[in-house]
Parts: C-alpha cells; structure tokens; sequence
C-alpha cells in the first residue's frame, strides 16, 4: 500500500508494496503513484484516478499489467480510495461537512493506493475460460466461442483501402463428416472421438496453410456432433473460400489410422462468402446450413456454393408449404379437365381433373409446384379429398345437364400418401354416395411406383375400390417397375403410358420415325391387353403421333393434339359435338 497526496505522489509506502515493485521503500517518497503503477497507460484510466485525487470520485479500481522484479509479467489489481479526514479537523471548520457525509465533492485531500497481485487468479479464470470455449475431443474451439468470435467480427465497422482488397468481406466453410454415425455405432465412441481429433487436426493444417495472413490463420471450431466450421476473416472472395474447401475435402479423404483400425471418411462442405455489412450470424449461419444441406442432397463428398437464386427457390417452396392448408380452406384452388379420346374415332370418353393453384402471390401454379409440397406435409390428405369431391360433384353435373350424351367418366391423381394416411375407400364411399355419380365413371391414378409397391393396407384399399367398381390406373407407366407380372395380381384396368415414349413416336429429320420407341409401346400395349387392360397414350401431340399410336392398339390418347386442360364450361361444349379431328 502506499498513501498518495492530492497531487499523485506518493507520501509513503509499505515494505510489500516495495517488494512487488523491486523498489526499497524510502526511495518511493515523491515518485509518481500513477508512473509506478501505469496508470496514464489510456486516458479513461487516467481521468477516473484524477477524479478520486481531485474529490469528485468516490472510489477507483482498474487491472494492469506490470513486470515484477524478477523479470515475470504480473497482473495486479490497483483501487485508489480517499483517505477519510481526521474527525476533529473536521469538527473545526465549523461551516464544513458533517462527519460521515459522502466523500464525493470533498476538499482534495490524500489517498490510499493498494496493489495486490493477482496473476494466479487472471492464471485460473483464463484456464477455465479455455475450458469452457474449447472442445475437450479436439481441443477446437467450441460453438461458445465461434459465434463470439463471429459476433465480434460482424460487429466491428469494416473499411476498404487499396492495399487490403478483402477488409470488410467474410467467408464460412460449415462441413459434416458424412456417416460418422455409422463410425460411432459400429466401433464404438472410443474411435469415433479418435477420429474426430484427427480430423480437427487435419482441418486446423488446411487453415493454417490455406489462410490469408501467415500470422491470421482462419478460425477452425468443433460446432457439436461431426459438424464444424472454419471462419474466414478479411476474405478476399469465394475462391478462396472454394479453394480451401477443395483442399479440405482432399485431406479428409486420405486413410486415417487409429488403434489399428484404417477408416476413411469424407465430409460434405457449404460454402458462403458475403460482405460483412448487413450480414448477421443467424443470417450467415443459415445461409451455410442450407449450403451444407443442398450438398449432401446433391450426393455428399463435395462443396457447395451458397446460390441465392436456389436459396430463393427454397423460401419459395417453404412458403407454398406453409400455406397449402388455409389455401384449401380459402377456396385458392381450381380444378380444370383435359379429355380422353378413343384412338379409333376420336370421341370423348371421359376427363382427367388437373388442379391448378391460384396463389395470391405467385399467380396460378401447375401441380408440379405444389403436389410434392403436399405429400411431404401431409397436405395432400386434405387437398387429394377436396379434388376428388369437386370433381365427381362436376362430372354429375355434365351428366345431368347432357342426360342424352353418354356420361364422361372423370380420371383423378391420388398420392400414395392418401392410400396411407386416410381411409381413401371410405372417403370414395362417401363422395360416390353424395354426389350420386356412378363407381364405374370414376377413374382414380396411381403412380407407377406406388402401385408396384402396394402390400397391406395399400393393396387392400386398391382391392376394395375395385370391388365397389371404381377403375384403377397407372400414370406414367414404362417410367419405374414395369413389372406386368406383378401388375397381373393387382386390381389395375388401366395403363397410361408416359409421355416420353409418344414423344419419341416424332419422326427424327422430318422423315424418319424412331423404330425402337414404337416397338417398346407396341410391346406394351399387346402384354397390357392379354392382361385385359385399356392402354391411353399421353403427351399426344401431332396427328403422325395419334395415326401410329391407333395402328399398334393403343385405346385412348391424352395430349394437346386433343385439347389442353380446360375450364369445366368448355368440356360442356364439347359433349355437344364428340367426335373431335386427330
């Protein structure tokens, strides 16, 4: 300790206090307290301790750094406090202070300077900060301490200048080891954090090597599970980025040997590299994440470079997901009839019910934006069951407005997930009854995956539909199984032959046909019929088309040679005049 006057020097001081400063106790009479103790290091500091020897502060307290005598550096813990004036100097100035009143305003007077060394405890709390901030498998640092580092990179101004081109840019290669699961589960957790520690060294050698400032390597940390980042600051573009990915992923597919056990693994990368203004750590965090997602999706062991027009293309898929349900509810969805025509006199027979999406915000969607969508969220349940009342309620109504023409049937997809998730015979039941349209007029088409699959429930929903006289088909058949052995035990009527065989059906050059395309369909078309079905032809489009698909036996065709999908009104006028030109 030491007292120090109003002016800063020191008036006396104890024999610790000469100790700790390597300093004999009467030579520290009149030296600066704020020289001994570094206290005019930074003007804050400076100002806070005037304050105190000056009266208008109460207390100070700061942390300085000092070097002991034997040469160490120390840290030492400095509180400069006011001297409390003797009780009878105060009694005698008759107008002054009362004793006891607050210290703060009071005459400048003498102050105690205390130092206590403190380094054993900076020591501990910065042992035990690196144990909190680092992984103790790899000795990485761990999520704490990454998003702190992140946090404070997004935080702080960034500035441009010619000579450092990549201030104020950052870039995050966020990458998962793919299958370490199965390391885990087969040799155990012993080998898995073996392997972890050896792929964090590995990871830590490409950023030192790979990072821009020898002395600046990139941040390598452990995120949790097999997941970990390596942040790049002041990067110079997303070459670099791409560029340690690459060389990334060409490490990690070197064998790693471990207790005798040679494992090779690889990792699958996202890359984002952005300007450091407006990005924030959830937006940063995100953008890798779904980075990291679309490479594993696009087939693992690879980088992947954010797209904001893809990412764009998720949100809008996530958006549509979200309001698929209410848009049912809302009445958002329309239903439109592309007919079905006999091959062999081009007469209507019946008309496949095609939703449409008439979205407040992206305008009117086709099924192929939005029918994935709804067999992933369930959705389809309640849109499938909507469809297929509308549609069997518009099919009896044609036929009761048209009561002399032969009654269109009505052809409607049903999702696999349907079969699953409702009780799709009832749900028929049910329609049939409350629209009053006969079974026989309603056409219901599975895909052919879904179809070839069917055991259990599926294939007796698929018995019992039959049975009550509704007829099955399958869409887009010649695309999966096609497996017609299998077809002969399910209760199918109908075939539908995709469209890329009729496509192929158009003569190559102008003048020659594809002979290997017709003789597929022909194929097809004869097996199907000694099975007993009808075969309908989609994708029908030119009158050459229809002229070949008639000659090998196809029934019905399907295609804008036809009509396009069309409002209700316009089927109703067609059932005035049948017979339609190929």
């Amino acid at each position: 300790m030491a007292v120090v006057d109003h002016e800063g020097l020191i008036v006396t001081a104890n024999e610790a206090l000469a100790a700790l400063v390597g300093i004999a106790a009467p030579a520290l009479t009149a030296q600066s307290a704020s020289d001994l103790v570094d206290l005019a290091a930074d003007g804050r500091t400076w100002h806070a301790y005037r304050e105190v020897l000056h009266g208008r502060r109460s207390r100070f307290r700061c942390t300085r750094r000092l070097k002991h005598p034997d040469g160490r550096s120390m840290w030492a813990e400095i509180t400069v406090v006011p001297i409390p004036a003797p009780e009878a100097d105060s009694e005698g100035e008759g107008d002054g202070g009362t004793p006891g009143a607050d210290d703060v305003n009071r005459p400048p007077g003498r102050v105690l300077l205390s130092v206590a060394d403190v380094s054993d405890r900076r020591e501990l709390q910065k042992r035990l900060r690196h144990l909190q901030m680092h992984d103790p498998v790899t000795r990485l640092p761990n999520r704490t301490l990454f998003f702190e580092r992140l946090s404070a990179v997004l935080e702080t101004p960034p500035y441009q200048d010619d000579a450092h081109p990549g201030r104020g840019r950052i870039g995050l290669c966020y990458l998962d080891l793919d299958g370490f699961k199965a390391v885990n589960d087969t040799l155990g957790h012993r080998i898995g954090d073996r392997l972890l520690a050896a792929v964090a060294a590995r990871l830590t050698d490409c950023a030192e090597r790979e990072g821009p400032h020898p002395t600046s390597a990139p941040l390598v940390a452990r995120l949790g599970g097999d997941e970990f980042a390596i942040l790049v600051e002041e990067s110079t573009g997303t070459q670099q980025l791409t560029d340690l990915a690459r060389t990334v992923l060409a490490a990690l597919q070197k064998p790693f040997d471990l207790a005798g056990q040679r494992l090779s693994v690889s990792a699958s990368i996202g890359v984002v590299e952005r300007p450091v203004a407006g990005t924030s750590a959830t937006g940063l965090m995100q953008a890798a994440d779904t980075t990291l997602y679309w490479a594993k999706a696009d087939g693992k062991a690879r980088w992947t470079v954010f797209d904001p027009e893809r990412n764009a293309h998720r949100m809008t898929r996530q958006a549509l997901s979200s309001n698929l349900r209410p848009a049912v509810e809302r009445g958002e969805f329309t239903i439109e009839y592309q007919p079905l025509v006999g091959m062999a006199d081009g007469v209507v027979l019946g008309v496949e019910a095609l939703v449409r999406w008439n979205h407040p915000q992206f305008g009117m969607l086709s099924p192929n934006r939005f029918v994935a969508i709804a067999e992933e969220d369930g959705s389809i349940v309640q849109l499938g069951r909507w469809v297929l009342r509308a549609a069997c309620r518009q099919a009896r109504r044609w036929q009761l407005d048209h009561p002399a023409e032969p009654p269109l049937f009505i052809s409607v997809n049903v999702a696999v997930r349907q079969v699953w998730d409702s009780d799709l015979v009832t749900d028929v039941a049910e329609i049939l009854a409350e629209t009053g349209l006969d079974p026989a007029l309603l056409q219901l088409e599975l895909t052919e995956s879904a179809v070839m699959g069917s055991a259990g429930r599926p294939l007796q929903a698929l018995q019992s539909l039959s049975d009550m006289g509704v007829r099955i088909a399958i869409d887009d058949f010649g695309t999966g199984y096609s497996n017609l052995a299998y077809l002969s035990r399910l209760p199918v009527s109908v075939l539908k032959l995709d469209g890329a065989f009729v496509r192929g059906f158009r003569y190559e050059d102008g003048t020659h046909p594809s002979p290997a395309d017709e003789t597929i369909v022909e194929a097809m078309v004869q097996l199907a019929h000694r099975l007993g079905l009808t075969v309908t032809a989609e994708c029908v489009e030119t009158a050459g088309q229809a002229e070949r698909l008639r000659r090998i036996g196809c029934d019905t065709g399907q295609g804008w040679l036809y009509s396009r999908a069309v409002a209700p009104e316009r089927i109703a006028e067609l059932l005035g005049a049948r017979a339609l030109e190929a």
